[in-house]
């Protein structure tokens, strides 16, 4: 491919061009007419410059001698380089190119990403906005080695930005991942970039892929000052654009006109704003001063005076636009009525100037009084406590950041107002308002809690404005719009010095403009917790070393982790076994909680968590289960799931049921990787970027396939339990409910067991912090590490975003076999050996634990004994009945015979013989009423009762007196 530098000549018809290099790195220089049929009075061809001949910076090649020439003012050359930095439109050679390789959820074709492109923004250039994949592309030619670098801003990591090299057979160069992945900047500020180029041709790539899940807007990718070296010469210079210039020949870059001033292009000098009219730095026409309004001046407080007064001040919003002595324009207001300053701040005192300093260390005071040294066995409680706003703390700075070019770091960010201090006014409104907190050390007191930051605020905004809460570079918060009067507190997991930033933009549209002056955020108060080097409102009591030590005494010593100062002693005492140390106060054995159920705690006691055993009494029977086949890593991946135009996502938990002590060795989830894998558990989650650890976490994927990337993504990654507060079969503990009804009914004997997890942290959505529930049950058909599943009804495990659930289904669920989980059975007696089998319960419901007893045998007879027994005794009652049988019949032949001779007796004389003169008949037996003097036999017994019964024909006897008359009556 022959690449042609073209270098016309002034009053000529033609133009000099080298010819192909050849094997021995030469070249000739030839001229080419500007009319093909004319090709008289040419110069000869002559031999050309080196191949890898070029000219330095501020330099051209001239052609027609061959020499490098420096570049007149109002031009600039980077001598074997390019550079792009005027982004009035894309420049030629660029190409945007939008793509969107997802299929719709029905597998169509989306055309949704047309209109997405790169946009020139006059200064930078700016990324799309939405989730399409677009990528800005430019091929260059380089005759050596080079390098390409480039300025950006990348503040939204819902946003993937990667630069990329390809050669000309579309063959991706070999890059590092820091070559490739971009690093996120703080918001307002730009970094650069550089990657080492090959010679040759290289395909440069600048691609970004937005995830819109959850339908939060991403803030764009911006590019400027592009610059390419190793290219081979330069044969022209590039003249200034509009609003910028070079003074000097031989410039290699331009510089904007200052405020006030502008330019044309390819000028030498800037030219002042005629008179009414004003301009910013590097504008290339200046516009009418506008009448002064409300809108250009804002109100400060001045410093307390000697005697303790301040007063509010009027300022013009700078740089200043407006004009004053015009019709229907405003005047700057008069200075306020001197008031009396607000006290102090806790921990610092009123000096004699009226100035508030902070307490010498040891001290402490309210703000209203004197610093006072803390009692005896006390020691000051450390931090930052800012409530009134006169003067801007020392440890705390403002500042402005720009998106585009303009300046605006002269101007406070921020300003304070007596009860609050708020975000000032700005050049233009997508200018990002800086307020600090510089580094602060922070002393870890309990648990994982190395201390706390608590600060109430407020927005108010017209348009889309976004206050940012950051520590150190990472953003923790974020709020859109306005926000009503509310408090925001956040924990440090991490001992180490933090920077705090608040950054407020009122809009992040393209405006280099004033429109939302008013719109602002107000900060009443800002408190951090256990800084080392803080001050303190406060004493708070101390361990004390103990007597028999040679520094005994009233000096102060730090309990060791997991200890509490005894109230009797002020000594440091262990916390007892299973609880664990909460609150922010160590005093007293009451700030040593008791772990939930089915939990311990650690050595430290600053954690309870689960070691894996959980008992359960139910009807007299004790269940033990075994839960550490489960005590690993377990990840489950929900989805997919589909945004608004169709990117495709799926949800990534991992959670550690129990078994990690340490929660740093827990689930540990990151961003920006490139696998989607469990990372080890020995790994420290500090060497991955934006990784958070916890009991559960949550990361958003975008898969590998689904849009054109070589690997999967990983985003967005939270922790969702920080806290384990206890496991139960109970479905509520501390609040916290299990909804059972969210998953299938439980149709086994075995109760499913609840594992209750917290986050302390509050989001903007959850102000309680987030809580998660682990609902293991025990299934025999499922493997020992079981699976994972989310409630069919909130495909996400979530149903309102704050509470998230999961089933965990598995065999080790199961509690651990014992004796009453199988029966015994008896074979029958065969040559004289009888055997006993051991079998389970069906269904089976239980794992490991007491196994089955060994099949036993005994030896037998082929009768039974209990047969022998059965036989004798239904032969004995066998033949006493038979006995009774026959003696009852007996029995009532005799009473019939007795009662034919009464009937026959009463027919001869109509009387019946006096009781006392009847006599038996030959034959007859006595009266059967015996007296017996000695206990009688069962067969005593048994003919007394016969002998009681009543006439068997249903007659009615009547007893005879035989002092009454000896008539009677047959009923």
């Amino acid at each position: 491919m022959l690449l042609l530098f073209l270098w016309r000549l002034k009053a000529t018809d033609y133009y000099y061009q080298y010819t192909e290099c050849d094997s021995t790195g030469s070249r000739w220089r030839v001229s080419i007419p500007l009319n093909p049929g004319s090709c008289s009075d040419l110069p000869p061809p002559t031999r050309g410059t080196d191949c890898s001949f070029s000219c330095p910076a501020g330099k051209y090649l001239e052609m027609s001698i061959q020499e490098c020439t420096p570049c007149a003012a109002g031009s600039y050359s980077l001598g074997s380089g390019l550079r792009f930095d005027q982004w009035d439109a894309i420049p030629a050679g660029f190409t945007s190119l939008a793509s969107f390789f997802d299929p719709g959820p029905n597998g169509e074709d989306l055309q949704a990403c047309n209109s997405s492109s790169w946009t020139p923004q006059g200064v930078y250039l700016e990324s799309n906005r939405d989730e399409c994949t677009v990528s800005l592309v430019y091929a260059v030619h380089l005759e050596k080695q080079g390098s390409v670098s480039f300025t950006y801003q990348y503040p939204d990591n819902n946003i993937f930005f990667e630069f990329y090299v390809q050669n000309e057979q579309c063959q991706e160069m070999a890059q590092t991942d820091d070559q490739k992945w971009i690093k996120v900047t703080n918001n307002g500020e730009w970094y650069t970039h550089s990657v080492n180029l090959k010679s040759g041709t290289n395909i440069l790539y600048w691609r970004t892929t937005g995830i819109l899940v959850g339908g939060k807007m991403v803030k764009p990718v911006l590019l400027k000052n592009i610059q390419i070296e190793g290219v081979a010469y330069t044969s022209e210079c590039f003249p200034c654009r509009p609003g910028w210039f070079s003074p000097a020949p031989g410039s290699s870059s331009c510089e904007p006109c200052p405020s006030n001033t502008f330019s044309i292009k390819d000028a030498a000098f800037c030219t002042p704003c005629p008179e009414h009219h004003y301009s910013h730095e590097g504008w290339a026409e200046c516009k009418v001063r506008p009448p002064c309004s409300e809108k250009d001046y804002f109100q400060i407080h001045t410093a307390c005076d000697s005697e303790g007064k301040t007063q509010v001040l009027y300022r013009w919003v700078e740089p200043k636009i407006c004009v004053e002595n015009v019709t229907g324009a405003v005047e700057l207001p008069a200075t306020g009525q001197r008031e009396p300053c607000p006290p102090c701040n806790p921990g610092y005192y009123n000096s004699n100037d009226s100035t508030c300093l902070p307490c010498p260390p040891g001290t402490h005071s309210d703000g209203t009084s004197a610093c006072t040294e803390c009692p005896a066995g006390t020691e000051p409680v450390l931090g930052y406590e800012y409530k009134w706003w006169n003067v801007l703390p020392s440890n705390m700075k403002t500042s402005c950041f720009n998106v585009g070019n303009s300046k605006c770091d002269d101007m406070n960010g921020w300003e304070v107002a007596g009860d609050h201090v708020h975000s000032g006014a700005s050049s233009s409104d997508n200018d990002y308002l800086i307020l600090t907190l510089v580094p602060a050390s922070l002393s870890g007191m309990t648990g994982n809690e190395f201390g706390q930051i608590t600060f109430v605020f407020e927005t108010i905004c017209s348009a889309d404005c976004e206050l940012y809460f950051m520590m150190s570079t990472t953003v923790v918060e974020s709020w859109e719009g306005s926000k009503g009067k509310q408090s925001y507190t956040h924990s440090m997991t991490r001992n180490a010095s933090v920077t705090f930033t608040w950054a407020f933009q009122k809009t992040n549209q393209a405006l280099d403009m004033r429109r939302y002056v008013t719109d602002m955020v107000k900060v009443y108060s800002i408190s951090v917790t256990n800084v080392i080097d803080g001050v303190a409102s406060a004493c708070r009591v101390c361990a004390l070393i103990p007597h028999n030590s040679q520094r005994a005494g009233s000096s102060c010593v730090p309990c060791p982790a997991g200890f509490f100062i005894d109230r009797d002693t002020n000594q440091c005492q262990e916390c007892p076994p299973n609880t664990h140390l909460a609150g922010r106060h160590t005093y007293g054995q009451d700030a040593c909680v008791a772990c939930g159920p089915g939990s311990v705690s650690n050595k430290e006691h600053s954690r309870c968590y689960s070691d894996c055993s959980f008992t359960h009494t139910e009807n007299n029977r004790t269940l033990t289960f075994d839960l550490s086949p489960l005590s690993g890593v377990a990840s489950v991946t929900i989805g997919p799931s589909f945004t608004s135009k169709g990117t495709k996502y799926l949800h990534l938990f991992n959670m550690s049921l129990c078994g990690h002590e340490v929660i740093h060795k827990a689930a540990v989830c990151t961003d920006n990787v490139t696998v989607v894998s469990n990372k080890d558990d020995e790994s420290d989650p500090a060497q991955f970027v934006n990784s958070v650890d916890g009991f559960i976490c949550q990361s958003t994927i975008i898969p590998a396939d689904g849009r054109g990337f070589r690997m999967a993504i990983s985003s967005q990654s939270v922790s969702l339990a920080d806290t384990f507060i206890g496991a139960t079969v109970d479905s509520v503990l501390d609040g916290v409910n299990a909804t059972p009804d969210l998953f299938p009914e439980n149709l086994k004997d075995v109760p499913d067991i609840n594992f209750f997890y917290r986050s302390r942290q509050a989001t903007a959505s959850c102000d309680q912090g987030r809580s998660s529930v682990i609902t293991v049950r025990c299934n025999p058909e499922k493997s020992d590490r079981g699976e994972i599943s989310v409630p069919s009804t909130c495909p996400a495990g979530t149903c309102d975003g704050c509470t998230f659930h999961f089933l965990w289904e598995s065999a080790s669920a199961c509690p651990r076999c014992s004796e009453d989980d199988y029966h015994q059975i008896e074979g029958a007696c065969k040559g004289g050996v009888q055997e006993t089998l051991y079998v389970w319960n069906e269904p089976k419901l239980c794992t490991k634990g007491a196994p089955l007893p060994a099949r036993s045998s005994v030896p037998c007879e082929a009768i039974a004994l209990w047969l022998k027994v059965g036989v004798g005794g239904g032969a004995f009652v066998a033949v006493l009945l038979i006995s009774l049988t026959c003696y009852f019949w007996k029995k009532n032949k005799r009473l019939e015979y007795k009662y034919s001779r009464l009937v026959m007796s009463a027919n001869k004389e109509c009387e019946l013989p006096a009781a006392d003169s009847c006599g038996l008949a030959e034959g007859e037996e006595p009266d059967d009423d015996v007296v017996y003097t000695q206990k009688p036999s069962l067969l005593g017994k048994l003919r007394a009762i016969a002998n009681k019964v009543t006439d068997f024909t249903g007659h009615e006897s009547v007893q005879l007196n035989s002092s009454q008359s000896d008539r009677w009556v047959l009923g």
